[in-house]
């Protein structure tokens, strides 16, 4: 996996937003504002995190310095660590309660195997929100901290009003997102946190994952969702395995969206899987009785 740091942005998106991109891993993002800067997520390891620093030197000047975590992903936050006690951390609250599972330090004993990893430690966020959202003002720009659980219970959003630009996060995502569980609460709110960031009508849409910032993917999302509610509707009494039904024509992945011929192949099965979850849970609330609505020009 490439894991080369470069600086990007996109066409027309404001000068005080840039991207900071790792190979086909993640996307991160430094806003610059009058009174601070903001970094929002750390990447996947400490090394990584400060190698970004470097980079974004000379853009953040003497400005301090707050992290937000958008989630407690390990491609996302497990860059914390680069920090020290005096920066500011942000996340929603629902990300300490992710921290405590054992199945974090699990997960993180599973990826030391790997030699970029073994550096690694979990370092929690040292401020948290409860609630909708929080607001940080910088003068020239305020940035909106939105919770938008679904892919996560922790996840959060960025909207930067002044501008238009929406920072979804993993919210939003190239080709589809993925619910955290089976659950068909997850799957709703999901589908609540993609109708939000669709209904800011925001400019820019910046997903981590996917490489666009494209205000039409959340649609696109959203669209998957319902296609795929309407085909398992469709199919009636239903007793097969998840994996042998995600095989069946009309439900399959390629069915549903275009996937890129270039894409990857490991970044293939990485999708496949999404998908497999994401018919888990609607499946399950299809066999619960329960609907998750979406507006009619997205059924």
């Amino acid at each position: 996996m490439d894991v080369t740091l470069q600086l990007t942005s996109y066409p027309g998106l404001d000068e005080r937003i840039t991207i900071l991109r790792v190979g086909d891993e993640v996307d991160v993002v430094l806003v610059q504002t009058e009174r601070f800067n903001i970094l929002v997520d750390t990447l996947a390891t400490p090394a990584l995190c400060r190698q970004a620093l470097d980079l974004l030197a000379e853009k953040m000047g003497r400005r301090p310095l707050l992290v937000i975590n958008s989630h407690m992903d390990w491609d996302h936050f497990w860059g914390n660590a680069a920090f020290d006690h005096s920066v500011p951390i942000i996340a929603h609250a629902a990300a300490v309660n992710r921290l405590r599972d054992p199945a974090a330090q699990q997960l993180l004993a599973e990826k030391k195997q790997e030699l970029r990893f073994q550096a690694v430690e979990l370092v929690a966020p040292n401020i948290t929100f409860d609630g909708e959202t929080m607001a940080l003002h910088g003068g020239d720009l305020t940035l909106e901290l939105i919770h938008t659980p679904g892919h996560t219970p922790d996840h959060i959003a960025v909207w930067v009003p002044e501008i238009r630009t929406c920072l979804a996060v993993d919210t939003v995502e190239h080709p589809i997102p993925e619910v955290w569980s089976s659950d068909p609460a997850d799957l709703c709110a999901l589908i609540t946190s993609l109708k939000r960031i669709r209904d800011l009508q925001a400019d820019y849409v910046v997903l981590a994952h996917g490489q666009r910032a494209d205000t039409a993917v959340a649609d696109a999302n959203l669209r998957y969702f319902a296609w795929l509610r309407d085909r398992i509707a469709g199919l009636g009494e239903i007793d097969i395995d998840v994996v042998d039904l995600a095989g069946l024509g009309g439900v399959r992945l390629q069915d549903l969206v275009a996937v890129p011929e270039d894409m990857p192949a490991e970044t293939r099965a990485f999708y496949e899987r999404c998908h497999r979850s994401n018919l888990a849970a609607v499946l399950a609330a299809h066999k619960a009785g329960i609907e998750f609505i979406l507006d009619d020009s997205h059924g």
